[in-house]
């Protein structure tokens, strides 16, 4: 979930949704795969015009509870509330179609690109253009600390559990999920943490508009480990037949590296990157941390949701850090994409499928609300921590100056953004420029 989005509050809608095809509606999904610019806030504010307002799909507190829902959950709450629309309209195939088709798009866009900064990041005006973008990608940071923490950091203890994040990230390298395990469970205990992040209920409005809010018959522990099933069946097989065909590096790496991550990514990509960074950089050795300025920059820009960064870094990884012979350094890039791509979502559409038919319930215990504060707030420090790391590769030199013209161009993006008056993509593309004509 991305904390940029507590407090959303659509305006309420009243009538009754008529019925919709499936035909009808994977065509939406597709058509807002390649439009879903401006990040989940939004992504989500899209949705509301065409599924509450215009289409009538579902109704305003159904929106809301699946909101709040996908906002409970690790992983990107844009896609995942089009999931949960998606299963109320037409089931588990629904939300298959909605999930899918939202990321898509992004996804091959982004590999396009990935294959560009590989294949031709030796290019001068390819590294022109990637120099003015990486000191701009740094105020984006800075904003996305500041834009958090004024809605999270309201008390002492909220700061000093962002504070408490930050050293043991920075200074003892504390495990990412360990962290976020410690701030869930300081959020649940500790009421003072539990309040901070703004999460509060979507409304209890009626169900009327899908049998499949309903509680399915039987034992919903059986139906759990059904599910549990499925899903790991699924998540074990491209990694096996991978194997299989090209050896085990990078895909048992790429397999297990974004799996975990995609059941941690509680406040969104931002919060999740520093674990992905430290990996891919300094174990694994697939991407420079520039690069991971670069894959950041070009998910800013893309449609799609922002963690769709991690299938640059899976291309990467192909790239850099291919096993086998037999596959063109290209084929491996693909596949290592197409894997991280994968395993990234499929949780998502893990907790969607298992959880929805629970929405209700799951959103009126308080510990669970209260958790999730206590996670955002930790997430503060550890964006901050991702602005630090990052801009001691962009801000100072190889001699342990201070590139001034680059801390000119990062403080210029954070004043703009501030100002509410340039979105991110737009200065990404200033940043763009200022490269290419070498003024960076």
């Amino acid at each position: 979930m991305d904390a940029d989005t507590a407090g959303t509050a659509p305006q309420p809608a009243t009538a009754s949704p008529p019925a919709v095809g499936f035909a009808e509606a994977a065509r939406y999904w597709l058509y807002l795969g390649f439009i879903s610019f401006g990040g989940p806030a939004g992504q989500i504010s899209i949705m509301q015009t065409d599924c509450v307002d215009k289409k009538r799909w579902i109704d305003q507190q159904a929106f809301l509870r699946g909101l709040n829902y996908s906002m409970l959950l690790p992983g990107p709450e844009a896609q995942q509330l089009a999931a949960y629309i998606g299963w109320r309209l037409h089931g588990i195939w629904g939300a298959v179609t909605a999930g899918t088709l939202f990321f898509l798009p992004g996804a091959i866009l982004m590999m396009a690109l990935a294959w560009v900064a590989a294949a031709h990041g030796d290019n001068t005006w390819v590294i022109k253009v990637f120099n003015g973008i990486k000191p701009a990608v740094i105020g984006i940071i800075v904003f996305a600390v500041w834009r958090i923490g004024k809605k999270t950091c309201n008390s002492i203890p909220a700061v000093t559990l962002a504070a408490a994040a930050f050293a043991a990230l920075y200074f003892a390298h504390v495990p990412f999920p360990l962290i976020i395990l410690a701030a869930g469970i300081l959020g649940a205990m500790i009421p003072a943490l539990g309040r901070v992040g703004g999460h509060g209920s979507g409304g209890d409005g009626s169900q009327t508009d899908s049998h499949h809010m309903q509680r399915p018959p039987g034992n919903p522990w059986i139906r759990l480990a059904k599910i549990s099933l499925v899903f790991l069946v699924l998540l074990a097989l491209p990694v096996v037949a991978l194997v299989a065909l090209a050896g085990p590096a990078p895909f048992v790496a790429v397999a297990k590296l974004f799996t975990t991550a995609a059941f941690v990514t509680f406040g969104g990509a931002y919060a999740v990157l520093p674990y992905i960074t430290d990996a891919a950089v300094n174990t694994h050795g697939w991407i420079a941390p520039g690069d991971m300025l670069n894959g950041l920059a070009l998910a800013e820009t893309t449609p799609g949701p922002l963690v769709l960064v991690n299938t640059y870094v899976g291309f990467f990884a192909g790239w850099n850090g291919a096993g086998a012979a037999h596959l063109s350094q290209v084929a491996a890039a693909l596949l290592a994409a197409a894997l991280t791509t994968y395993v990234t979502y499929l949780p998502s559409f893990y907790f969607i499928i298992a959880g929805a038919p629970y929405v209700d319930a799951l959103q009126k215990n308080e510990h669970a609300r209260r958790a999730l504060s206590g996670i955002t707030t930790a997430v503060v420090g550890v964006i901050f921590n991702l602005a630090v790391f990052l801009g001691e590769s962009v801000l100072i030199t190889a001699s342990g100056s201070i590139d001034w013209t680059a801390a000119a161009v990062a403080t210029g993006a954070l004043a703009l953004l501030l100002s509410g008056k340039v979105p991110i993509p737009a200065l990404v593309g200033i940043g763009a420029v200022l490269g290419a004509s070498g003024i960076v």
